[in-house]
């Protein structure tokens, strides 16, 4: 019995790994058409200022606290006994064993916010006003961290109660069925995001520009997906970097353009950029990140549930828990899958780079414009100041995107159509339409039938 569940456990792993491969593409230097003599006009690079550069070493070292911390608060939590104190205050005072859960929930919820405010108030408003990149006021950074508390709450109350419940009905397949279940909570967290959420802390509208607007519209059409949804968010009321982004799912799905980026960009830069966020829809990329992140979640769970046992054995006594599913397990379960992460993020981070290339290349390849498709990427360098060749590890655990380095020498090359050569999605531009013609409200057929861990199809991350 225990041979054939080691043998079920190694064809599960084996199958995971398969998709992770099946699904981080390769790219190759076949992906580069270069014709010297037809790119008079290339963009160079950006230095990087001593300021930008300061920015970025800084943002590392805030990384490396950041992760240290998400290690030591469960650590502290576990061999102090407080998760165990909770748990047995939230039973003295609920009725049932939900009740007691959401009480539970609560308490380290507040707890949790309070030990990561220090961390927090630097990284999200003492360093940006240190480097000049926010506006935001302190009243509203405070609103808006509250928001975020409560929003904490309520998701850990909504979705915390089902890990545990399967523990306690299925002890050995709790983390596949909690997986599996990932895929829909996500889905259905992604259709309410920009519906309830995203309007908690900013102000969305219709684009200012009409006249934009009608030159935005007409891309859509040669993408075969006119009539979306293109939104102006007043970011500048908080920030000064610049940024673009898909959000939403099927009736909620938009693109929506800071109007900080609107300020900053020349309209044909604009287009560029419209035209990276619309690949994403065209290709897939909302649908695939959920999968990629469905499955990193199922690794990392799978991890859990192999583990955590044996720690608890050992220290179970300790902790004040015999069993995992006990909810006083939580702390146990977050260190583990924080741990965890550290081995998959990087999966899903490479996987999130290729398809910000290939968002890149479609926005390139619907525009053909390959000096403002440049240039956009070297004004947002300079505006959010980024390091355009950051380092390896950066790279490996950090970047959902590619360097900016490295987009700017692609957009500068790629023209296959100036020596004759087939562009890679060119032919869905060509017919007017693409798989599944649809508005934005509606998603389009896959392309595949297989992004980033973290689903952020931005065309650069906000300065960190």
């Amino acid at each position: 019995m225990h041979g054939e569940c080691r043998s079920g456990n190694r064809r599960l792993a084996s199958a995971l790994l398969s998709l992770f491969l099946a699904l981080v593409p390769v790219a190759t230097g076949a992906d580069i058409v270069t014709n010297p003599a037809a790119a008079p006009a290339s963009v160079s690079i950006p230095t990087p200022s001593e300021k930008a550069m300061r920015f970025y070493r800084t943002g590392n070292v805030l990384w490396i606290a950041r992760t240290l911390w998400s290690l030591a608060v469960p650590i502290a939590l576990l061999v102090t006994g407080v998760s165990a104190l909770f748990r047995s205050a939230a039973v003295r005072v609920g009725r049932n064993w939900l009740v007691a859960l959401c009480c539970y929930t609560t308490l380290l919820v507040l707890l949790q916010y309070l030990m990561d405010l220090p961390l927090n108030f630097y990284g999200g408003f003492m360093r940006p006003h240190e480097y000049d990149l926010s506006n935001q006021p302190l009243a509203k950074w405070w609103m808006d961290s509250l928001k975020e508390l409560g929003l904490a709450w309520i998701v850990a109350v909504c979705f915390l109660w089902v890990p545990f419940c399967l523990m306690r009905r299925s002890p050995r397949r709790w983390w596949f069925y909690t997986g599996l279940l990932t895929i829909p909570y996500l889905l259905v967290a992604m259709f309410l995001l920009p519906i309830f959420v995203e309007p908690l802390f900013n102000k969305f509208g219709p684009m200012k520009d009409r006249a934009l607007e009608s030159r935005i519209q007409a891309i859509a059409e040669k993408a075969g997906i006119a009539g979306g949804r293109i939104l102006e968010v007043d970011k500048s009321v908080d920030t000064k970097t610049v940024n673009a982004y898909v959000s939403g799912f099927l009736g909620s799905k938009r693109i929506v353009l800071w109007d900080t980026i609107i300020a900053r960009l020349t309209p044909e830069e604009l287009l560029f950029v419209m035209g990276h966020e619309m690949g994403h829809y065209v290709l897939g990329h909302v649908w695939k990140s959920i999968l990629v992140f469905a499955a990193l979640v199922m690794a990392a769970l799978y991890g859990i549930h192999r583990v955590a046992p044996s720690l608890i054995e050992r220290h179970g006594e300790r902790f004040g828990f015999k069993q995992l599913s006990d909810f006083a397990s939580l702390p146990l379960c977050v260190l583990l899958l924080n741990t965890f992460s550290l081995v998959l993020t990087p999966v899903g981070y490479a996987y999130s780079r290729y398809q910000e290339h290939e968002a890149d290349r479609f926005g390139l390849e619907i525009t053909r414009n390959n000096q403002a498709a440049a240039l956009s990427f070297a004004k947002l360098q300079e505006q959010n100041l980024s390091n355009p060749h950051p380092g390896s590890l950066h790279k490996i655990w950090r970047a959902t995107h590619p360097p900016l380095g490295e987009r700017i020498d692609f957009l500068n090359r790629y023209r296959p159509w100036e020596q004759g050569l087939p562009s890679k999605y060119e032919r869905y531009f060509s017919t007017g339409r693409i798989p599944g013609k649809a508005s934005f409200a509606e998603p389009a057929e896959e392309l595949s039938s297989t992004n980033r861990l973290l689903n952020k199809p931005q065309i650069e991350n906000a300065a960190k």
